[in-house]
């Protein structure tokens, strides 16, 4: 159990470093981001082409809007969406009378992901401020949860759990995505606030 000071300081270390991702994707960053990083996850190129201010500053781990089933109509949560090309795919995905609610903690990812939004003409694509141990929506109001890459970012993984069956129906579904450790991390990285393995 991560102690609540170092848990803070993660938690701003994170936000600091996505927030300048969604100012400055060009610029040099310590995690992989952008178009070519996406491409590389498998994201089509048309589809990375169609939304270049969300693939600018992707910085998902895997192709979760790609895999997932995303029937016409449904209303799909991507948590920890960032920049939203996840988000965005999603909503292509399920259509004008579908809903997708993407939900960050970095007000620059958020207003990157608007701007996408608005560029892509998806006007219901919904990008909103929240935390993804405390998701700011009613109980069972979502067919399909999106995570792609926020679990090593936040040690309330257990509230996040929580949060996620609350939210979703009981016959929904959850699509996620992470980086796992194949052994643990010798102490001194494990102990080092620059690892998000927290």
């Amino acid at each position: 159990m991560i102690d609540p000071i170092r848990a803070q300081q993660l938690r701003a270390g994170v936000h600091n470093t996505y927030s300048v991702i969604a100012s400055a994707p060009q610029a040099e960053h310590p995690i992989p981001v952008g178009r070519a990083f996406a491409k590389a996850l498998g994201y089509p190129v048309e589809l990375i082409d169609r939304f270049p201010l969300a693939a600018e500053s992707f910085a998902g781990v895997s192709n979760v809007s790609i895999f997932a089933d995303l029937p016409p109509g449904a209303t799909v949560l991507d948590l920890g969406c960032g920049a939203g090309l996840d988000s965005l795919i999603a909503a292509e995905r399920v259509g004008p009378n579908g809903q997708v609610i993407g939900l960050d903690f970095s007000e620059t990812m958020l207003e990157r992901a608007r701007r996408a939004a608005t560029e892509g003409g998806l006007r219901h694509a919904d990008f909103r401020p929240g935390e993804a141990e405390r998701i700011p929506l009613p109980d069972s109001s979502i067919d399909i949860a999106l995570v792609n890459g926020i679990f090593n970012l936040n040690p309330a993984r257990e509230a996040i759990f929580c949060e996620l069956a609350r939210v979703v129906k009981p016959d929904g579904a959850l699509y996620s995505a992470e980086i796992v450790l194949r052994e643990p991390l010798p102490p001194e990285e494990r102990d080092s606030l620059t690892d998000w393995f927290a």
